[in-house]
């Protein structure tokens, strides 16, 4: 995927608009406002902002990797900062963005919060960790120790943290953008695959491009003081906007079924020493509605499934030894299935 396939939403066809109820109407506007936000801090990463907003959007949480200083941190940040908590707002320890920087002596009660003694009450408060965010980034995941890693795995998974057995709900809007170094593995520990497998998508944040760069280093001075000047969404908008596409956004029977047969396909293959989960299909059906939205679509095609199912199952599958060109081996397992669901859309 490159940025010409990003669609924005200005550019939708008008049959979308018609259509539409309203609500419609105001979730592609958030999509919009969210995509011309991010892009003005962040340059020459059209296609991983648009996968975040997806993710975002579909209730996905995505992992990161690349080098240092390829804009893992902005981007995540940027995202943050476009979304604010808005007056509906109740629960006052939950903010819109935060950052955690994982290490190797991080304990769990670091990120998830910890009860701590007031002597005036002469009881204890739970004290709310960075979790209780709308939009997290948990900056090199990889370095801290299983046990931290665990605690993540179930606020990603279920949305609440567990502290001396009382456990207590995370924000509905809860998104993790985590990053790796891929190259620096010293004093890491590498995501389990019950860990990875939370991850929406696993994003390589590749080198921008020559023209991009040059801009980077044209207009830092103006993006880094732009923070006040952008436009936002709240958290209850962005919410609203996950719900009328899930809802307005049909997806077919014979788009599920390609699915559940690339799956049994890539777990029959003997190049495929662990194929991908059931979740991951679950998780992925969202991100096809938000894929087929910003498209100008209230159906959900093969053009999305083809955008998407790389990223979704190219960090859940294990291939075997000597095999190392995941795209063929998913290229191969989607062949006969998407040419089904070409004539049966056809027919």
């Amino acid at each position: 995927m490159n940025a010409d396939n990003v669609a924005e939403v200005d550019e939708l066809p008008t049959a979308m608009s018609d259509r539409s109820n309203g609500a419609m109407k105001e979730a592609l506007e958030v999509l919009s406002t969210l995509q011309a936000t991010v892009k003005k801090k962040v340059l020459g990463r059209d296609d991983v902002i648009e996968l975040a907003i997806i993710a975002l959007i579909a209730d996905g949480h995505i992992l990161l990797e690349d080098f240092p200083g390829s804009g893992k941190t902005t981007l995540a940040k940027a995202l943050g900062e476009a979304i604010v908590s808005g007056s509906s707002i109740i629960d006052e320890s939950i903010v819109p963005f935060r950052r955690i920087q994982f290490t190797p002596d991080l304990l769990p009660s670091d990120v998830t919060g910890v009860p701590v003694f007031d002597s005036n009450s002469n009881a204890f408060y739970f004290r709310h960790g960075p979790l209780f965010a709308h939009v997290v980034l948990a900056d090199e995941i990889n370095r801290t120790s299983p046990k931290v890693q665990s605690a993540m795995l179930e606020a990603m998974g279920e949305k609440q943290v567990t502290v001396d057995n009382v456990t207590y709900a995370l924000d509905d809007l809860f998104f993790v953008i985590a990053t790796q170094n891929p190259l620096d593995l010293v004093g890491t520990y590498p995501l389990p695959s019950p860990q990875l497998d939370r991850f929406l998508f696993k994003i390589t944040m590749n080198h921008i491009d020559r023209e991009s760069e040059l801009n980077v280093l044209d207009t830092y001075r103006e993006r880094r003081d732009l923070t006040s000047q952008l436009q936002t969404v709240t958290r209850d908008q962005v919410l609203r906007a996950r719900k009328t596409i899930e809802t307005e956004v049909a997806i077919n029977l014979a788009i599920k079924t390609a699915l559940v047969d690339i799956s049994r396909n890539l777990r029959e293959d003997d190049r495929v020493l662990q194929g991908n989960s059931t979740r991951s299909m679950v998780l992925l059906l969202p991100a096809l509605q938000v894929s087929a939205a910003l498209r100008g679509r209230d159906y959900v095609s093969a053009e999305d499934i083809e955008l998407l199912l790389l990223r979704v199952l190219g960090h859940r599958i294990e291939l075997a030894p000597g095999v190392s060109d995941i795209d063929k081996v998913l290229s191969d397992n989607m062949r006969a299935p998407m040419d089904q669901l070409a004539k049966s859309t056809i027919s």
